[in-house]
Parts: C-alpha cells; structure tokens; sequence
C-alpha cells in the first residue's frame, strides 16, 4: 500500500499530484487525502501579493509543492532573462518547493517571447549551451533542477544525437535532474514513427526526480497520418498508462503529476486521474516490497 501519511513540505512523495488550478481549490482542501502533492507554474506566482500567493501559501502549509517552469527558454541560443531569473530566485526562496523543474526547450529569441516551447537541434554544442543555461540556473537558485524532455513534432537534420543522449550530456555535465513525460514520450514516437518503449529502455531512469502524465489530441498531417499535439485537454489515453506501468516497471515508484491545463474539468474527474496513477503506484510499490 502506498504511505498516505502527511508528508514534510520539502519532500515530494511516490504519490500522485495534479497542476493547482484556483477553481479546484475547495475540492482539494475537502478530501486531501485525495493527492500526494500539487504542482505549480512558477510564471503563474512571481508577484509579491494578492490572492494567488495567499492561496499558494497556504496550500503550501498542506501538501509539498512542486514548481514547474515555462519561461526560463534553457534551450535559447542567447542568454537568460536575468530578471526573469531573479523573480523565480524570489519565489523558490519563499516557497521551498520540493522540486524545481523546466523544460528542454526555448522560447525566445532577440528581445521577442513567443508563447510556445519549441524544440532544438541535439548537438554537442547546443548540448554545452543547455549545460551552461542549467548550471546558471542552479547556482541561482542554489538547488538542483530537472530537466524535462519534450512533445516533437519535427526533426533537425543537424541533430546528430539521439533525444536521451544529449539530456545525459547534460545532467553529466550540470548534475541535473530530469523529468520525464510520458505523454510526451508517446506524442513524439507516433509523430515520429519509433517504439516509445525503446525511447523508454534508453532515457537515464535513474536520473528521474519527477514523471508527467497528460492527455494529448489526434490530429491528421498533410500526408493523412496521425499527428499527436500535446494539448493537456483531456484525460490521459490508455497506451500512455500502459507506457507509463512500462516504464515504473524499470524505475520504481517516482512522483507522478497529472497534467490538465486546457479545457479544464471538474475536480472529481481530475481526482480520478490522480487515483488511477496512484493505483499504478501502489501496484509498483507492492513488486518492489515483495
């Protein structure tokens, strides 16, 4: 059975979390033995006051919180936003979050922000440039980041690594952690046409501080084949859960977030996601006792 004692703030349990959403707020505080945890989005918290941090404040007083990046651009080719960079240093400072997450991706370019997490070449010297992003991160911050591998739906001709290579040539090279999204995991190995088990049996799992589940849309691209968009609209599929068992298989139990930012349900439907990954959890859980 998995532990649902009340765990220590600082520490993020084999449990089930979901993304806080505000509306969610009363159902969560109602049954909070529901969830292991919650996660955040750092952006969504980087101000000084109001109703927002009041909540998150006190939500923080209840469960471990995890906070999740979408706008530091690790990925970019220049350098970081440094003031960007001093608001999350404010925030984790305050928060002491359990763990501190973002995304291999980039998301600006000049002085333009574009609303999306865009994918990069995986090459040696992007892998050094990724690397100095992550240990700038670091040392700001003073903690260890996981670095998360994303939803694909091109390659680069110039890439001359695989995906899972080049995030361990970064978390060799910074000490990082990373986090690894099943559903993106399975968005890109059907855009691009490969076995997402393999992906799986390649990714360093023990280097894994934190496992995403999402739900994802089908679409169709020009050719008629099926192309997945990682949209976070909808409950996770059932071959992303049979990914995701495949893969706590070969890891153990990690903290496993549920993911829905779009569409947003009632909180009885994404409380049933959390329960199915808590399930799989404690299913895990059992093997490795026994």
């Amino acid at each position: 059975m998995l532990d649902k004692s009340p765990s220590r703030p600082d520490q993020i349990p084999n449990r089930a979390g979901v993304g806080y959403k505000a509306q969610h707020l009363d159902g969560i505080l109602k049954d909070p033995e529901t969830i292991g945890w919650l996660e955040i989005h750092a952006e969504n918290y980087m101000g000084d006051g109001g109703r927002p941090i009041a909540q998150l404040k006190h939500l923080s007083e209840v469960f471990p919180i995890s906070c999740h990046g979408v706008g530091l651009s690790i990925g970019a080719e220049g350098p970081l936003d440094q003031d960007h960079l001093a608001r999350l240093k404010h925030l984790v400072d305050w928060l002491e979050p359990g763990l501190f997450s973002e995304h291999l991706a980039w998301s600006t370019h000049d002085s333009h922000f574009l609303n999306d997490l865009l994918p990069l070449p995986y090459t040696m010297t992007n892998a050094a440039r990724v690397a100095e992003h992550v240990d700038q991160v670091q040392g700001v911050l003073g903690r260890k980041m996981l670095l998360e591998n994303p939803s694909t739906y091109v390659t680069f001709a110039e890439s001359d690594m695989a995906e899972t290579d080049f995030l361990k040539e970064v978390a060799s090279r910074t000490g990082c952690g990373l986090l690894l999204d099943v559903n993106n995991v399975f968005v890109t190995a059907t855009n691009q046409n490969f076995a997402p088990n393999d992906y799986i049996d390649a990714f360093p799992l023990d280097l894994v501080g934190e496992i995403h589940l999402g739900g994802h849309e089908e679409d169709a691209d020009d050719t008629g084949a099926t192309l997945l968009i990682d949209s976070h609209s909808r409950e996770v599929v059932d071959p992303v859960w049979a990914l995701y068992e495949y893969t706590l298989a070969r890891s153990g139990p990690r903290p496993t977030l549920i993911e829905w930012d779009n569409d947003i349900p009632e909180w009885g439907v994404l409380a049933e996601e959390a329960r199915q990954a808590d399930v799989i959890l404690a299913r895990q859980d059992a093997r490795v006792i026994a």
